[in-house]
């Protein structure tokens, strides 16, 4: 495995705590990290990808992106994507399954972008080995991202699987659960740093 390649990754988060998950991400070591619109973009290798999963606290997922492009209607979106080597990210055995998220005027629909995607990817496959891949959507081998911003479009490989808020310790949930990305980025803001007792008034009931 080749850590020495470098790579554009962005790690999402909730409006709000761009910043603290900046700074993380620079503590962490990661290159040209740059604040965006609930997201934070960053450089590293595979090594840093897996370090943003495991040590990241105010991330919600990681993402790589693999192609961006312009585009003004869902058509161009099929177009566009039918064009790209899907081989590059998957093959025709795995499952998948799409996330897709928009901020556009052009784009209301972010579920018929998802459609439209899959379209993409499963006419690829077929026109090119006769078979198609499955849609999982739970624990699919390969979960994808397309994210839409005005005419821009991204394709991206979610490296995290669920989002990372969810990591694995809670077995059930009360009815008004405290995300905890939203938690640990309210405790950074505060510039707590546990040297000292944190009293939380709103714990339990309240």
């Amino acid at each position: 495995m080749n850590h020495d390649l470098h790579f554009t990754m962005v790690a999402k988060t909730l409006y709000g705590l761009e910043d603290v998950l900046a700074a993380e991400l620079t503590a962490l070591g990661a290159e040209e990290v740059t604040i965006g619109r609930r997201m934070v973009s960053f450089r590293g290798d595979k090594r840093m990808l897996y370090l943003a999963n495991l040590r990241l606290r105010t991330a919600l997922r990681v993402l790589k992106p693999v192609v961006t492009f312009r585009a003004k209607t869902a058509d161009e979106i099929y177009e566009r994507l039918r064009a790209f080597d899907w081989t590059t990210v998957m093959s025709v055995d795995q499952t998948f399954s799409i996330d897709s998220v928009v901020y556009s005027d052009t784009f209301k629909n972010s579920q018929y972008i998802s459609y439209r995607t899959k379209d993409a990817l499963v006419d690829y496959f077929r026109e090119h080995t006769d078979k198609r891949p499955s849609v999982r959507l739970s624990n699919p081998d390969i979960l994808l991202n397309i994210h839409v911003s005005h005419d821009e479009v991204t394709l991206s490989l979610d490296s995290s699987g669920e989002s990372l808020h969810k990591r694995g310790y809670r077995v059930a949930e009360t009815v008004a659960p405290l995300n905890e990305v939203l938690a640990a980025g309210i405790l950074l803001k505060a510039g707590w740093d546990g040297s000292t007792d944190l009293i939380d008034p709103m714990c339990g009931s309240g």
